[in-house]
């Protein structure tokens, strides 16, 4: 491709593939995001495989709250596993004070 070997101008930015793109531009395989790009010594205009910034943000976001709900889960745990066991250590002292 020529953007790797000279500059280049973005001539379309960088936005998701059709359908019919997908199936026929190699380029939207990767990422499902191409921009047109005009290379400045050959003229040739070519697709370029992009990240989109939205998508990015999207699937940052997504983990952010898939890691919240996780921690709250687990501090869900924590707060019943020591529930149980103080439960357990106040029977103990019980069975104790009893035994005198």
């Amino acid at each position: 491709p020529c953007w790797r070997v000279e500059d280049f101008v973005v001539a379309q930015e960088c936005a998701r593939c059709s359908s019919f793109q997908v199936k026929t531009v190699a380029e939207c395989g990767p990422t499902g995001f191409i921009e047109k790009i005009n290379c400045a010594t050959s003229k040739r205009d070519e697709f370029k495989s992009c990240r989109s910034a939205v998508m990015e943000a999207h699937i940052f976001w997504r983990f952010v709250g898939t890691m919240m709900c996780v921690a709250a889960v687990f501090a869900v745990l924590v707060v019943c596993r020591q529930r149980v066991l103080d439960r357990k250590a106040l029977e103990k002292v019980r069975k104790q004070i009893e035994s005198i």
